[in-house]
């Protein structure tokens, strides 16, 4: 009786969390809606959108401190997305890159005027979907 108790729980168990699992948009389809949600509120200067699609603290460049709030993001927009990149124009054309070991993590690579995509958004797949996480310049 046990056993099957203990049997009984696991597999309630294991239904849950794959339930859970499954709400957490996985596919390219889910990045495209969420790039294209993200893309438009930067062209547009939207703030507040761009911090509702952020995890917080955003992870910046070696040297500058993170951002930890959205009234912080909203004060630092202009560095994150207009200093070291037009982040709306290098957005229009951009394109999502998934990488093969990081399967919860994609980024997107700006120029910054050096002909090279060195300017790196970086994004991961939170349990409430996709959120910008890290601002880089992998040149520094």
């Amino acid at each position: 009786m046990k056993k099957q108790i203990l049997i009984a729980l696991l597999v309630l168990h294991i239904i849950g969390a794959a339930q859970t699992f499954a709400k957490i948009p996985q596919t390219a389809d889910s990045i495209d809606a969420f790039w294209a949600k993200f893309k438009a509120a930067v062209a547009a200067g939207n703030k507040a959108a761009v911090a509702q699609m952020t995890i917080f603290p955003v992870t910046m460049p070696y040297g500058v401190r993170a951002i930890k709030t959205k009234a912080e993001l909203a004060s630092r927009f202009k560095q994150v997305f207009h200093g070291e990149t037009n982040a709306a124009k290098c957005f229009e054309s951009a394109k999502p890159q998934k990488e093969p070991k990081r399967p919860r993590e994609f980024t997107v690579g700006c120029d910054n005027g050096s002909g090279q995509e060195v300017i790196i958004y970086r994004f991961v797949l939170t349990k409430s979907g996709w959120k910008f996480k890290a601002f880089d310049n992998i040149n520094e």
